[in-house]
């Protein structure tokens, strides 16, 4: 098999934006262009097709103009259930601008301008010419096919990932000009959305069907997989706000159609036959094998080096979720798992826990949810998606190598990430969080860890990752060539269970549905579950199933924003037509949904802190006060068995700490093992040594009155940032948001009206 190679950025193409200023033309004289006869050459056309694959795939990255967002606690992330923390699009006490840089919208649009090879329209450019130039080549028509079809896929990947933001935006299929003069205008929403379509159907017939030669490469049923998720998003409230049934059920004609030749192309859900408490899930995320789960990926490799070659492309989620003692000094602390997902995760029937007033319309688990022990009686992802202190999360490396205070062995690695505070006041305090964690970990701790996706060597015998904890560039180890998927099977099954149950047809919704949870080894969903309205019940289990299937994966702030779960759309945007009026629904798509609307409420933290029995202790990294009587023995110990050394010394000693510690702890639950009496034992455990206490998570304010986030109507549609509007002086702007430099003036731009800006062509 072969594998497509991660790609070098040797060619460039000729760039320009759709409308530029004259100051914008005056930075960027010098442009790097190729000749036209590249193009006549199979390995020049082919250059310039990586090319495009270079500059578009997507990447582990914080949401922003180059890359979606991958499931980061970026300002997507902060925006869910997934983290806490508010971020600027929930932040109550600011109101993000569109004409000033305080507080400034972020800028999806236009991109990095002082680079304009990276700017948004660059990108879309680079597809203009390499579409141009293939197209007016002497290659075969074989091979022009071939290529085409992947440059028609990522154009239409770049206009997704702009409409999904603006609505419409300006179509550009030739390549420009870069003058002034080169402006074209908006076009609406629908205009955009059928011109996505198009190329995604060009390159769905031009790729020809079938898996591709090299692993990595666009296919024909990546480019249907990304056409059911613009089908979606355009049927979905964001776009369709008198819920026009006909958009419904033409998405589930064409996506079921669609999805014989997805299959073809050798995709389908990853399953091994051999499923242990949610291996499947957790193992199609570290294979770098043919994955057929993986329909659209970026693919990595695990070169560590320091010479300078453009050769190192790596993978860096597993670096950054390992917990601090995992890695080594400056090398980040892990990240932190929302409260409010966990509290939401389902039970081990896959129904969510009682109580949490969310999803109301879906009958609750039959299991009861203690919150002083979260971790009890889960659907399986839970243990794939989350590490509390007391599980395993083994890994191929020596952490000890960077700090010899960290634990030694990380093929037994378990997180003992509970907390110690140094003072009795500050450990009642909900607002305090100086506490200490243990095994090293002291101030960079998490209480609980996020694990989705990880290369767990429990999992994965042979790991993708080259791990150096001493890296001589001070990175952080875990050079990972794990792949990256942006769009999985599982995703193409729900996206067809969703325009399914907005058809109307229930019973194929479920079919779908319950595809994704066998897999997943939880319960099927039946219409018994269902409280209420079926059709609303059952798009409720969807969108709850979506939310737990792709946590961390960047993909829930999409589907709050098209569902309008913040609010239920019931709010409206000044200045805003009647057209943008939510008819559809009850004119309410959280209460239709059963759904707690985002808007008031709060994120709070889970800790697992030292039980008040122990006492506390100091800012030392083994001043951990459940050790101290087992640390003051082995030091005794060790110091009968070396009388050079003291008892104090001795207790500074990590072979002794790490003794004491494993005296008085019990083995780390093992995933690759019955679940049921391993968690009954940490239970017991943590019943004895920890407390469960909760602190703040989201903001308050100077007078400690608690805030609560608040998601702006206008925030659904993006308005240009300042910085957009003065390098394209010409583009209308969004209504609901202030015209840069306009006196005050709002945007008129409604995605909704007709125009006729793009031909088709």
């Amino acid at each position: 098999m072969k594998t497509l190679k991660y790609i070098t950025f040797g060619l460039v193409a000729v760039l320009g934006l759709a409308s530029c200023s004259d100051e914008f033309l005056e930075e960027k004289k010098n442009y790097d262009n190729v000749g036209t006869e590249v193009y006549n050459y199979y390995s020049g056309a082919l250059g310039r097709v990586n090319d495009l694959y270079g500059w578009c795939l997507p990447t582990v990255a914080d949401l922003n103009w180059k890359y979606p967002s991958m499931g980061n606690d970026d300002i997507a992330g902060k925006s869910t259930e997934e983290y806490r923390g508010f971020s600027d699009f929930v932040n109550p006490e600011i109101t993000l601008s569109s004409t000033s840089g305080t507080n400034a919208v972020p800028d999806l649009f236009c991109g990095q301008q002082q680079n304009i090879q990276e700017a948004v329209y660059g990108r879309i450019r680079n597809c203009n010419d390499v579409i141009r130039g293939i197209s007016g080549s002497t290659l075969s028509e074989k091979e022009k096919d071939e290529l085409l079809g992947q440059a028609y896929f990522f154009r239409a990947w770049c206009y997704y990932n702009l409409m999904k933001w603006y609505g419409g935006v300006p179509i550009v299929t030739h390549v420009q000009t870069p003058v002034a003069e080169s402006f074209t205008p908006r076009s609406s929403a629908e205009e955009t959305k059928n011109f996505i379509l198009s190329d995604l159907e060009k390159a769905a017939v031009l790729l020809g069907g079938g898996p591709a030669e090299e692993y990595g490469r666009v296919t024909t049923g990546t480019a249907l997989a990304l056409k059911g998720r613009v089908l979606l998003l355009w049927a979905s409230p964001l776009f369709n706000r008198a819920n026009d049934p006909d958009r419904w059920t033409e998405a589930y004609a064409e996506m079921s159609q669609d999805l014989p030749m997805i299959d073809a192309c050798g995709y389908g859900l990853y399953q091994t036959g051999n499923n242990v408490n949610g291996s499947d899930f957790a193992m199609q995320f570290c294979t770098s094998a043919r994955n057929p789960e993986a329909v659209f990926v970026t693919l990595y490799n695990n070169i560590a080096n320091d010479d300078g070659l453009d050769n190192q492309k790596n993978n860096t989620w597993e670096r950054a979720i390992r917990p601090f003692n995992t890695k080594g000094p400056s090398t980040g602390s892990g990240k932190e798992a929302g409260l409010m997902l966990i509290q939401q995760f389902p039970m081990a029937d896959g129904r969510i826990p009682a109580g949490t007033g969310t999803y109301t319309k879906l009958a609750p688990s039959t299991y009861d949810y203690d919150e002083n022990f979260p971790f009890l009686n889960r659907d399986p992802r839970f243990y794939r998606t989350f590490t509390f202190p007391g599980f395993r999360w083994a890994y191929n490396g020596d952490a000890s190598i960077a700090d010899g205070h960290n634990p030694s062995n990380g093929k037994d690695y378990t997180a003992w990430n509970y907390v110690w505070y140094t003072d009795l006041d500050d450990q009642g305090n909900p607002e305090n969080g100086n506490s200490y964690g243990s095994d090293n970990l002291t101030t960079n701790k998490r209480p609980v860890y996020v694990r989705k996706k990880s290369d767990d060597l429990d999992l994965n015998a042979s790991p993708l990752y080259n791990y150096q904890a001493t890296y001589s560039k001070g990175a952080a180890p875990f050079f990972s060539a794990q792949p990256l998927i942006e769009l999985r099977y599982a995703e193409v099954l729900l996206n067809l269970a969703e325009v399914a149950c907005g058809a109307g047809d229930v019973s194929a919704a479920l079919q779908y549905m319950n595809q994704v949870r066998q897999r997943a080894g939880v319960p099927n969903y039946t219409t018994r579950d269902f409280l209420g309205d079926e059709q609303a019940a059952c798009m409720s289990a969807i969108l709850y199933e979506r939310q737990i299937e792709f946590a961390y994966e960047g993909k829930r702030f999409d589907d709050m924003r098209r569902w309008m779960l913040y609010d239920g759309g019931a709010v409206s945007v000044p200045g805003a037509p009647s057209s943008w009026t939510l008819t559809g629904w009850g004119g309410n798509t959280c209460t239709w949904l059963g759904f707690k609307p985002m808007n008031g409420q709060r994120r709070e933290r889970i800790e697992f802190r030292t039980a008040d029995k122990f006492g506390v202790g100091t800012t030392q990294w083994n001043s951990d006060p459940l050790l101290k009587d087992a640390l003051q023995t082995a030091a005794e110990a060790y110091h009968a068995a070396h009388p050079d050394v003291t008892v104090d010394a001795a207790k500074n000693l990590s072979e002794v700490f790490y003794a004491a510690a494993a005296a008085v702890r019990p083995a780390g639950v093992d995933l690759r093992q019955d679940l049921d009496a391993q968690l009954e034992t940490l239970k017991e455990w943590y019943s004895e040594n920890l407390v469960t206490s909760y602190k703040r998570g989201d903001g308050y304010d100077s007078q400690h009155n608690l805030l609560y986030m608040h998601f702006q109507p206008q925030y659904y549609f993006l308005g240009l940032s300042s910085g957009a509007q003065n390098s394209n002086k010409g583009l209308a702007q969004t209504i609901g948001w202030e015209v840069y430099n306009g006196g005050g003036a709002m945007g008129t731009y409604d995605p909704f009206e007709e125009t006729n800006y793009w031909t088709g062509e």
